[in-house]
C-alpha cells in the first residue's frame, strides 16, 4: 500500500505559468526555456503543464541516446519532449524522493505517489490576501501515482495524474435523459449491485464515484475498498487493499461495519464475488467493477466465477458498459454533409429505437460537425471525452432467464429486445447530435461498418 510520502509546491507564478500552457508544443517550449534550470522547476513545469493540458498519464521512456517524455491526453499519447539522460536521472530521482520510493532501486519495480500542490491566489487576480479584501481561493492538491520498472535502457516510468476536477456529477457523465432518470432511481434502491463494465481506461471509477457523489448525505454510512484508493471522497469510509488485505477478506471486515452502501474497486476472484453478492441481497446497496466486453457479458463472468445463478439474479439491479469517446474540438469543427456511408450506418443502426428517443431526423444531406485540427486540439480535431453507455437492467423476466443459463449473446438479445439501446447505438446518437463522430464511435466499439 503507497502512501503519499512528499509534495512539491507551484508557487503563484509558476502556477499561472503552467496555465497558460494550451498546447503540446508550448509546454516543449517552456521545458526547452528551462534546461538551464533546477531540477525542481523541471520538474513543476512538467508536472504542471501535464495538468494544464488535461492529461491522465505522464510517460517517460528512456531511449538509446535521448529519453522522451509522452503525456497522454483524451486517451490519446502525444510525444511531448525528449530529454538528455543526465536530466532524466536527476529528474527521476527527485521524483523518487518525493514519492518515497528507494533512490538505490533501479532493478526491480516500485510504487509511489506524491502531490503536486497549485497556488491561486485571489479571486480578483492579486497575489495576496493582505492586498485586498478579495477571498482567497483554496490551493488544488493533486495526487500523483508513480511507478518505475527496469527497462533496457534504464528506469521507464509512468505518472498517473489523479486531478479532483476529474471528480464529476452523475449529469456531467454524458448520459442520455433516459438513462439518467434509471440511474438516479437505481443509486437511491436500499440494496441490491450496480456493476460497472469496461476495460482499463474506460472511466468506470469515475462513474462509481459519481454515483457517490450523488447519494451521500450525513443519514448513510458508505465504506468503500479500492486498489488504490484514487480520489478522496468527503463523507466517505475509504479503506484500500494491501498485502494482507485484498478484497475478499476486506469486503468481510466491512460488511461487519454496519453500511448501508458498499464500493468494491474490482470482483477479481470468486470468493470477493460470493460475498458482494450475498452483501447486496442482505441488505446493502453494493457498486463494483468488472472486465468483460459488454453489459450482458457480465452475468457469464460471474456464473465463471462460480456464482450462483439464483443469487446473481436477485442480487443485480443493472449492470453497466462504458467505453469514453473524444468529442470533437469546437474549435475547429464546421458542417458538412455526411458521406453515404455514414448515412447507411446511422440508418442501418438506429432504425429500430424507440420513437421517445427523441434522436435527429436522418436524411440525406444532413450536416454534421467535422474537425480538422487546430492549435487548441493539438491537430488532433477532438478535444475531452465523453461517455457512452449501454445499460442492462435484471428484472423478474431477465431473473428467471439467467436460471436457463444463456449464452451472452441469448442474453444480449433479450435485453436489446426489452429496450436497450447498446454502446454503439449510444455512441452513434452523440455522433448525430454532433458530439462525437463514427469513426471515434467505432475505434472504441471495436466494430466496422
Amino acid at each position: 500500500m503507497s502512501t503519499i510520502t512528499g509534495e512539491t509546491t507551484l508557487s503563484l507564478e509558476v502556477t499561472r505559468e503552467a496555465e497558460t500552457i494550451k498546447t503540446i508544443p508550448a509546454l516543449a517550449k517552456h521545458i526547452e526555456e528551462l534546461s538551464g534550470g533546477t531540477t525542481a522547476d523541471l520538474l513543476r513545469i512538467i508536472f504542471g503543464g501535464a495538468v494544464a493540458l488535461n492529461a491522465s498519464d505522464l510517460h517517460v521512456e528512456p531511449g538509446e541516446e535521448q529519453v522522451k517524455v509522452r503525456l497522454r491526453v483524451d486517451g490519446i499519447l502525444h510525444d511531448v519532449i525528449s530529454l538528455a539522460p543526465k536530466s532524466y536521472r536527476t529528474l527521476l530521482s527527485r521524483v523518487k524522493l518525493l514519492a518515497g520510493m528507494k533512490l538505490n532501486i533501479s532493478d526491480r519495480p516500485q510504487d509511489g505517489r506524491f502531490s503536486v500542490v497549485m497556488a491561486h491566489g485571489t479571486r480578483d487576480g492579486s497575489d495576496t490576501a493582505a492586498e485586498t479584501a478579495a477571498e482567497k481561493i483554496p490551493e488544488t492538491r493533486i495526487e500523483i501515482r508513480v511507478s518505475a520498472i527496469p527497462a533496457e535502457r534504464g528506469e521507464a516510468m509512468v505518472a498517473r495524474i489523479l486531478n479532483p476536477k476529474n471528480l464529476i456529477h452523475l449529469d456531467e457523465l454524458g448520459l442520455r435523459e433516459d438513462l439518467l432518470a434509471v440511474f438516479r432511481e437505481e443509486i437511491k434502491k436500499p440494496n441490491g449491485m450496480i456493476i460497472v463494465t469496461g476495460p482499463t481506461g474506460s472511466g468506470k471509477t469515475t462513474t462509481l464515484y459519481a454515483f457517490l457523489k450523488t447519494i451521500q448525505n450525513p443519514e448513510i454510512k458508505i465504506i468503500t475498498i479500492e486498489d488504490p484508493i484514487e480520489y478522496h471522497l468527503e463523507g466517505v469510509e475509504q479503506t484500500q487493499i494491501s498485502k494482507n488485505y485484498g478484497f475478499a477478506n476486506g469486503l468481510k471486515s466491512i460488511v461487519r461495519q454496519d453500511p448501508d452502501v458498499i464500493l468494491v474497486g474490482e470482483i477479481r476472484d470468486g470468493e470477493t464475488c460470493d460475498i458482494a453478492l450475498q452483501a447486496a441481497l442482505t441488505g446493502h446497496l453494493v457498486f463494483t467493477t468488472i472486465h468483460t466486453n459488454d453489459a450482458a457479458g457480465t452475468i457469464a463472468r460471474l456464473i465463471a466465477l462460480d456464482a450462483k445463478p439464483y443469487n446473481i439474479g436477485p442480487a443485480i439491479n443493472i449492470a453497466v458498459a462504458q467505453r469514453l469517446v473524444r468529442k470533437l474540438c469546437q474549435g475547429c469543427s464546421e458542417p458538412l454533409p455526411i458521406s453515404g456511408a455514414e448515412l447507411k450506418i446511422f440508418q442501418q443502426e438506429l432504425k429500430d429505437l424507440p420513437k421517445q428517443m427523441k434522436i435527429p431526423e436522418i436524411k440525406s444531406g444532413i450536416k454534421l460537425p467535422r474537425a480538422t485540427g487546430c492549435e487548441i486540439c493539438n491537430g488532433t480535431g477532438y478535444k475531452g471525452r465523453i461517455g457512452i453507455f449501454e445499460c442492462f437492467p435484471v428484472d423478474s423476466e431477465m431473473e428467471t432467464f439467467i436460471l436457463k443459463l444463456p449464452s451472452i449473446a441469448e442474453l444480449r438479445d433479450l435485453a436489446i429486445k426489452k429496450g436497450m439501446v447498446t454502446m454503439r447505438q449510444d455512441g452513434l446518437i452523440k455522433a448525430l447530435r454532433g458530439v462525437t463522430n463514427v469513426k471515434e464511435v467505432e475505434r472504441v466499439t471495436a466494430e466496422k461498418a
